[in-house]
């Protein structure tokens, strides 16, 4: 399995020191947040868009996916989940990133209604995913925290451009085991975060094997399933939204070297 690490862990950080930082520590990838905020975002000219995809390049870094924030089973109207969603993947296409992450993001609408709009969204976008040669991938959040919300969905759809994308730490909110998320989201899995956080109550985002995730379980289900090759690990450490939480510079060398060891620990 291949090792990635996301930008929300490094708000603002320029494109060349996050790259940097992956190279020292031995990630092979970053999951971008892609937000005006931050440097790779869908405003860059076609010109900034050449420069980071060479950026990338020179490091042999691969941008793994853009984290965007369209929410395909919001209320409202279909356009704006649809325009949104298309910038992301015309940029990830430009940027030779695999993948695009969308929310689900039903708030409180009736379960089926959240189902159906997402449905009906991600079946509009499956051909421009297709035709951009990037898949788009709905995570396990908010109203559909579990793998087994997302692949109702996913199975609805029907197309090898739209997959899942496993959060671990929300599965685990949900209650869901590793192996029960395994089994549904395993036909459309793009790849999974990985996170700590004490307990379901404080999300205080923690150092890799400070916490009480089940990363073994889900690494050694990833193991099981044959996924050594072909799946990513991505470590989503989320100092964006907490800001008092220290820096993820000094924890990445730790992080690393906990995942690999359990992987070498289910191999």
């Amino acid at each position: 399995m291949r090792l990635a690490f996301s930008t929300l862990g490094v708000p603002g950080m320029p494109l060349p020191q996050v790259l940097r930082l992956a190279a020292d520590h031995g990630f092979h990838g970053v999951e971008l947040r892609t937000h005006p905020e931050e440097p790779v975002h869908t405003g860059l000219s076609p010109a900034q868009r050449a420069t980071v995809a060479e950026e990338f390049e020179a490091t042999g870094i691969r941008p793994l996916a853009l984290a965007g924030y369209p929410r395909v089973a919001a209320p409202g109207e279909d356009g704006p989940v649809l325009d949104k969603t298309r910038e992301l993947l015309h940029l990830a296409r430009d940027l030779g990133a695999p993948f695009v992450r969308v929310f689900p993001g039903g708030g409180d609408a009736a379960p089926e209604e959240a189902d159906a709009a997402a449905v009906r969204r991600l079946t509009a976008l499956a051909p421009s995913a297709e035709d951009a040669g990037v898949r788009l991938l709905l995570e396990t959040h908010d109203s559909h925290l579990t793998g087994a919300a997302v692949a109702r969905v996913l199975e609805a759809v029907g197309h090898d451009s739209v997959g899942a994308l496993w959060d671990t730490l929300h599965t685990w909110r949900g209650g869901e085991e590793p192996e029960a998320t395994y089994d549904a989201l395993g036909p459309y899995l793009g790849y999974v975060q990985v996170k700590d956080a004490a307990s379901a109550d404080d999300l205080t985002p923690l150092p890799l094997g400070d916490g009480t995730l089940p990363l073994t379980e889900v690494i050694e289900q990833l193991s099981r399933a044959g996924q050594e090759a072909d799946c990513w690990l991505c470590w989503e450490y989320e100092k964006r939204w907490y800001p008092s939480v220290p820096g993820i510079d000094p924890l990445l060398p730790g992080a690393a070297d906990h995942l690999r060891r359990l992987l070498a620990a289910s191999a």
